[in-house]
């Protein structure tokens, strides 16, 4: 379940909510006065990583160094 950031029209509280889908926010309310007269907000995430290269999801490095196939010593 993904989880979507709103902001309530009335009372201009932030807050968070598990949602099944994007068409079911029709039933959140705000925690703080009970409105159901708020608006989902437009959210990013950050990703960071150990190294100084740019990475995508925290998957950096070379692939195909390791992992099945692999020379791990068994046959």
């Amino acid at each position: 379940m993904p989880i979507y950031e709103f902001v309530c029209n009335k009372c201009k509280k932030n807050f968070e909510r598990f949602v099944l889908s994007v068409g079911s926010t029709s039933d959140v309310r705000c925690p703080a006065c009970g409105s159901e007269d708020v608006t989902k907000q437009f959210s990013t995430f950050a990703c960071r990583s150990g190294s100084s290269s740019p990475s995508f999801g925290g998957v950096s490095g070379s692939f195909g160094s390791g992992g099945c196939g692999g020379s791990s010593g068994f046959s």
